[in-house]
C-alpha cells in the first residue's frame, strides 16, 4: 500500500516564473497565475502548505479584456464609515495601477485563509517588459 507524500514547508522548492500578459485575455492570465502561486501544477502539491512558485507578470498593461468590461466592471472599497464606498473602473485601474488590479483578481482565486497572504506576496507585477528580478528567473510561461 502506497501512501501519499505530504510536503513539509522546509521541503518546498520554489522557482521563479515569468508570465508575459501581452495580447492575452485577462482572465486566462489570472487563472494561470493563481495556479502557479498555489502550486497546483506540481506533482508534490499539498493543500495545507504554501508550495507555489514566485510569479512575475510583465507587460501587465497590454492585456486584452473581452466585452465592455473596461468601462462596466467596477472595483469597490469601503472604509467602514457611512457613505465611504469608493469605486474605480477596471480600465482606470489598468492604466493607473495594474499591480493592484492583478492582485485583487488573483487574491479572489486563492483560498480564503492565512496561507493566501503568503501566496500573494510571491506575485510581482510590472507594467512594462522590464523587471528587476533577472538574477532569480529560471522559467518562462506563456511564450
Amino acid at each position: 500500500m502506497k501512501l501519499t507524500k505530504s510536503l513539509k514547508p522546509a521541503e518546498v522548492q520554489r522557482d521563479w516564473i515569468v508570465v508575459d500578459a501581452a495580447g492575452k485575455k485577462f482572465g486566462r492570465v489570472i487563472t494561470q497565475v493563481a495556479t502557479l502561486l498555489r502550486g497546483k501544477h506540481k506533482p508534490s502539491f499539498t493543500p495545507n502548505v504554501d508550495c507555489g512558485d514566485f510569479v512575475i507578470i510583465i507587460n501587465a498593461e497590454k492585456v486584452e479584456v473581452s466585452g465592455n468590461k473596461m468601462d462596466a466592471k467596477l472595483y469597490h472599497r469601503h472604509s467602514g464609515y457611512f457613505g465611504s464606498v469608493k469605486s474605480e473602473k477596471m480600465g482606470d485601474l489598468l492604466v493607473n495601477n495594474p499591480a493592484k488590479l492583478y492582485r485583487l483578481a488573483v487574491r479572489g482565486m486563492l483560498p480564503k485563509t492565512n496561507l493566501a497572504k503568503d501566496m500573494i506576496k510571491k506575485l510581482k507585477v510590472y507594467a512594462g517588459s522590464e523587471h528587476p528580478h533577472t538574477a532569480q528567473v529560471s522559467k518562462t510561461e506563456g511564450k
